[in-house]
């Protein structure tokens, strides 16, 4: 057992040194701030219902809000990305991620948190595409899949370790829960400003910067992307079922089987665990293979884990079930992330992004904690989990009729012609 953890640290070892010291610096900045996101964001829901004394339906409609305001923010920032650059945008976000963990601890009142949730949703959110396009920047494209594979490690080597810190705060003190995520942000920032460059790519021989508006206008284009839509609609009911992961599931075993936090907590790093063990392995053995077709079998396993939840009633058939979810993540992410970046063309990829990012993260994590409270309270906790499992069927079917419309095309392997420019 000890040679073979040995084996998989060598091996990322030499995986992370055959990157660019650049992506590796990117690499250094999204563990740090994930430690500080993990040790939060799991918490998020419990610190409301105990704070505020609200129901999961009153949580659902914060989440909702919260996650409008970011879609504005999202779509916003990937106009200004493919505008402005990568770099200023990820620093401006990173410090008003850590203003607004400092409101969100300190605040007294439910209106109050509204406030600086929304206000954080629409500035924090900025970042977002401008990360992901930096990352297409830098990497050639048959590198790709595996850059985000490693980006999903170093994420989830986080995870291992941050929701159990903040499992220990939680039950302590949520008020330093939130000041030690701000300064962790804080530090991010000045990692990116003091060892990042602009990589946005330096605009051709005569060209003239396009106007603001034109940028924003660009984004026409993406919504005649038919394919791009397509896969968004199925990504959209994957991510809808995935989100209950960090938002209800945490809820739901603290009131059906009175899992504490800390246990909760556990679930999520033997999640983080798992990626930081196999991501690697299994990222080498799907790449062969069609990606729709992949993402057909990754979201299977993600009906099938969820709705296990709904079914079982023990810790250790809850850790199995984390278990099948998390191989269907390992199949999924990095996979998806690999096709937005061979989707978009070169000067639209802050934009694609966007789009991504709102349509398959914001819509779901905005409607899905509402809708899943809803379920909850007035159709039954275990409810939630067969209709899990049902809409992650509809997703699976859903790539499976878009790998039967090209079933021999492999988007991470074909260059992207661009359409006219935006």
């Amino acid at each position: 057992m000890q040679k073979y953890f040995s084996g998989r640290l060598a091996n990322l070892r030499t995986t992370f040194y055959s990157f660019p010291r650049t992506f590796r610096i990117i690499l250094g900045t999204i563990f740090i701030d994930r430690l500080g996101g993990s040790m939060l964001y799991p918490f998020f829901a419990i610190y409301l219902t105990q704070r505020f004394g609200v129901s999961m339906i009153e949580v659902g409609w914060l989440f909702l809000i919260f996650a409008i305001s970011g879609l504005a923010g999202s779509f916003l920032g990937g106009a200004l990305t493919d505008r402005f650059g990568r770099r200023k945008m990820i620093i401006f976000s990173l410090l008003a991620s850590s203003l607004a963990n400092i409101g969100f601890g300190l605040v007294d009142s439910l209106s109050g948190f509204y406030i600086i949730g929304i206000v954080s949703g629409l500035f924090t959110s900025i970042g977002g595409p401008a990360q992901e396009a930096m990352v297409a920047d830098i990497l050639p494209e048959e590198r790709r899949a595996e850059g985000f594979s490693v980006i999903r490690v170093v994420f989830n080597l986080a995870v291992v370790f941050g929701p159990v810190i903040g499992g220990y705060m939680a039950t302590r003190s949520f008020l330093v829960l939130f000041l030690a995520d701000a300064v962790i942000s804080s530090i991010s920032a000045l990692i990116v400003y003091l060892n990042i460059p602009e990589t946005k790519p330096a605009p051709k021989e005569h060209e003239t910067p396009e106007p603001f508006g034109q940028t924003l206008r660009g984004y026409g284009i993406v919504f005649r992307d038919v394919m791009f839509l397509l896969f968004i609609a199925a990504s959209f009911l994957s991510t809808l079922v995935y989100m209950n992961m960090n938002v209800t599931l945490g809820v739901f075993l603290l009131e059906s089987y009175n899992i504490t936090p800390d246990r909760y907590a556990l679930l999520l790093s033997i999640n983080a665990f798992m990626v930081v063990v196999m991501q690697f392995g299994i990222t080498r053995r799907i790449s062969k293979f069609p990606p729709m077709l992949t993402m057909t079998l990754g979201t299977a396993f993600y009906a099938i884990g969820f709705a296990m939840y709904g079914f079982v009633g023990t810790y250790s058939l809850f850790i199995l079930a984390m278990v099948v979810i998390t191989i269907g993540e390992m199949i999924v992410s990095p996979v998806a992330q690999a096709l937005v970046a061979s989707f978009a063309p070169e000067h639209m990829r802050g934009r694609y992004n966007a789009i991504f990012g709102m349509l398959v993260w914001g819509i779901p994590f905005a409607v899905g904690p509402l809708l899943a409270g809803n379920i909850m309270e007035k159709l039954g906790p275990n409810m939630l989990w067969y209709i899990c499992g049902i809409i992650g069927t509809l997703s699976t079917l859903a790539y499976l009729a878009l790998h039967r419309v090209h079933p021999a095309t492999d988007l991470m392997q074909q260059p992207q012609e661009n359409p006219s420019p935006a």
